[in-house]
This record gives C-alpha cells, structure tokens and sequence, in this order.
C-alpha cells in the first residue's frame, strides 16, 4: 500500500519527551523539529520548525505533571494546552493528516456523570482535541472504553495486557500464580490475563469513604501459598493496592507484586508502596517514571514505546492495527530485566533454538518468586533482533518506488513497475515455530516480526 503523499513528521510535546524520542528511534525516523516553551506568565509558547505541508503527522504527548525550566512542575493542564496548540499550528500549516499519541489520556477517570451537575471532563476533552483539528487518536487502556464514542473521528485504543503477559512469564513463576482483581470493576482485565495464563482468578471487594480512599476489602478467592498478581489500568495514590496486598499477606499469599498500566502516582504513593507488603509494582511508562524509580527501587518499569510505533507505522501505511491489541509487535530491550537482554547467563554448550539463540542454562520454572529472579534471570524468548532501523525509511522507500516507476515507464510506455509497499510488512508469528506447525508453547505471547529482518 502507498505511503501518504509527504511522509511523516513525529513530534513531541514536553510531558514525556523520553518516549518520545524511543517511538522516532524505533521507526527510524527523527523527531520533528519543535520548540515547547513557556513565558514569564506561564503561557505555553509553540513553535513548529519545520514545513509539515501535506505530511502524514502524530504528535505525542500524553496526561502527566511534567517538569518546567524553572524546576517546578506543570499540571496535566499545561500538556493539554501544548497538545491542543500544536495540533493548531500543524492544521494551519497545512498537514495532511494529524494524528494525537496520547498514551495516558486526560481527565481519563470523569467518563461519566455519576453525582448531580457533575461534568463529563472526558467528552469535553475529546471535542477540545477535534476541534484542534485532529483527525486521528491514539491511546492506551482507556480508563472507561466509552470514551472512544466521545469522538468522532477513529479513535485506537491498545491495550497494554500482551507486554503484562511478557513479564509474567518471564519473571513469575507461573505455576503457582493468582490474577487478582483489586475491585469488580477490573474483573475483566484480570480474568482475561488469567484464561490466557492458565492461572486462577480472584477479585476484591472494596467499599470507598471517599474518592482515593478504601474503607473496607473483601478477598473472594484462594490465594494461599501463591504468588499474587495484582493488576489494574491505573495506580494513582496507591491506598488500594496497599490495602489489597496487606489482605493478600493475611490470606496466606507466598509473593504479591501488582501490575498497572499507567503509574499516576501522586504524593503519597511512594511512601505506601515502600511500607506496604507489595514487593514490585511493575508500571509500562505512558508516564515517565526515571524519578520515581530513583525515590522506590520496588518500582519497575515496561517499555511500551515499541506497540506505539509499530502503531504508528501501520495507520501511516494504512495496515490494520488490530493485530496488536493481543500480540507484541516485537522484543524490545526491557528496564526490568536489569540489563541481561543478551547471551550473558546462556549455556554456551547448549543447543542453538531455530532462530539461532542459545538456550538458557536455568528454565522459568527453577524461578519461584519474582525476588528470586534478580539473582539468576534466564534470557528472554523473545530476544530475536529487532530489524534494521534505516535513517528514514519512508523517504528511502518513496525514492525506491519513484525510480522503480521511472524505469518501469521508460521501458513500458509509462506503465507502472510496481506498486510502494510497507518497509516491514508485518506477518503473525507464534513462539519460534509455524503457527500452524503444531509446534511451539501455546501459552507463549505471540509476536509480530517483520519480513525484512534478518534471518526471516
């Protein structure tokens, strides 16, 4: 399928610029030129540096207190207002297209009018954001999935329970494993994690005083002698996930680390995971989390800078994105595996796998606890090389496709040799063999790979 007219253009607002710059990393493409300031009144100040004329454009910024020059920290608000005004000054300056990566979407949790006269926050964000000019949204784990219908253009919503999963196999030991919802709200997500596990379930049920804080929880379900997961879309103060793991420690269960998606963590959720029974909370970093891992050494953290690109790579080529709500598009190097990606710690007499990879010296299940990994970690199954990232793979496949169709018009009356194809034309895989072979774990997450990378 042909590229959009103009290529693409990434930029990034001033909340997470980290993952930003890992998205244009991954798609071998440069981050857009920008300037994100603000004055002396605290006004946000936009300047877009480069022509965007009938380029395909994402800008990314997502819902976070991000830091200021002055050392200060800027609300949610202020990454909205840098959001709203780029988009502005790309649809003034002709993009083709805009498209808005917001991982951790605003006022997320005001989905609903659930008191009199209260506002639906989040409906009022989705039409600040189209009436920006955006055309296009990505997110991920919508705090309330109607919030898609709040828009009316194509909204994705991924999801970040393939990238859960990765760490649960590889740094839990799965069988003796319990998914625990911390409310009946999150039942879904956890029984879902648990049927493609293979583990048992259990939910509690939690009575609140007030907004962000838990009077009263109720386990339903066995969580003796196991080692309890907790997971959830978001950890905000951390009062219930607190709360569940001191109930989980009296029920009898052996390990309890909880796993969310995006790690809110407002003052004071560093104090109560330090001195509650948690022993990990592992958060994908939608929002940044270098200074919070520096303060709570439980705190781990989940790259998912590689779903948004590849997100990214198919909505520019027009492929379907639908694929990644239950797949990883491919392996990434991992904060939580503490630096041991490559072949350190591998049985150098052990066979090769198919895909040329040592086996590891130690299997999953010597592992019994995730504190027990940091002593011996065996290596990822996942750790087939990512393809080669080009400097700019758009524009080299754009030049490729115009001398193919020169020539071919030269030697043809002007007929067409061949149509422009995606760089990576990404095809399903499972485990390290066929899908269809028969082979391979069926409970292993299955990845994308691409055709063009080595050895494929």
């Amino acid at each position: 399928m042909s590229a959009n007219v103009g290529g693409i253009k990434v930029f990034s607002g001033g909340s997470h610029p980290e993952l930003a710059q890992k998205i244009a990393r991954r798609l071998g493409q440069p981050l857009g030129k920008a300037t994100v300031t603000r004055n002396e009144s605290g006004e946000s100040i936009i300047r877009i540096a480069e022509s965007v004329r009938e380029h395909d454009v994402y800008i990314i910024n997502t819902a976070c207190c991000s830091p200021t020059p002055y050392g200060t920290s800027a609300s949610p608000n202020t990454s909205l207002m840098e959001l709203l005004i780029m988009i502005h000054a790309c649809k003034t300056a002709s993009a083709r297209r805009i498209t808005a990566v917001i991982p951790h979407f605003y006022y997320a949790r005001q989905d609903k009018k659930d008191k009199s006269r209260a506002p639906i926050t989040a409906k009022l964000m989705a039409n600040m954001i189209e009436n920006a000019g955006c055309d296009h949204v990505i997110t991920m784990d919508l705090h309330a999935s109607q919030i898609q219908g709040f828009f009316n253009v194509p909204v994705d919503n991924l999801y970040a329970e393939p990238a859960a999963l990765q760490y649960i196999r590889e740094m839990v030991d799965c069988s003796k494993a319990v998914i625990v919802s911390p409310d009946a709200g999150g039942a879904k997500r956890a029984t879902s994690l648990a049927d493609r596990l293979n583990v048992e379930f259990a939910l509690f049920h939690k009575e609140r005083k007030k907004a962000n804080e838990v009077s009263r929880m109720v386990l339903v379900g066995n969580v003796q002698g196991k080692a309890a997961i907790l997971v959830d879309d978001m950890a905000d103060t951390c009062g219930t996930l607190a709360l569940a793991a001191e109930r989980l420690a009296e029920c009898g269960a052996e390990s309890i680390l909880a796993i969310v998606t995006h790690g809110v963590l407002s003052p004071p959720a560093l104090e109560r995971i330090m001195s509650s029974k948690l022993e990990k909370l592992i958060v994908t970093n939608t929002i940044p989390q270098s200074g919070n891992r520096r303060k709570c050494p439980k705190i781990e953290e989940i790259d998912i800078s590689h779903v948004l690109a590849e997100t990214i790579r198919r909505s520019h080529y027009g492929e379907s994105v639908s694929v990644l709500f239950n797949q990883i598009p491919y392996d990434t190097t991992q904060p939580y595996r503490h630096g041991q990606d490559t072949t350190s710690g591998m049985d150098e007499n052990a066979p090769a796998s198919p895909s040329g990879a040592r086996q590891p010296a130690m299997s999953r299940s010597d592992i019994t606890s995730p504190s027990a990994s940091e002593a011996y970690f065996p290596p990822s199954s996942y750790n087939d090389p990512d393809p080669p990232a080009r400097e700019n793979y758009f524009e080299e496949d754009r030049r490729e496709a115009a001398s193919a169709g020169g020539s071919g018009a030269a030697g043809s009356g002007g007929a067409a040799s061949g149509a422009t194809r995606a760089p990576w034309e990404a095809r399903a895989e499972w485990g390290q063999q066929g899908r269809g072979s028969g082979g391979g774990d069926p409970n292993e997450t299955p990845r994308l790979r691409h055709a063009d990378a080595p050895g494929q």
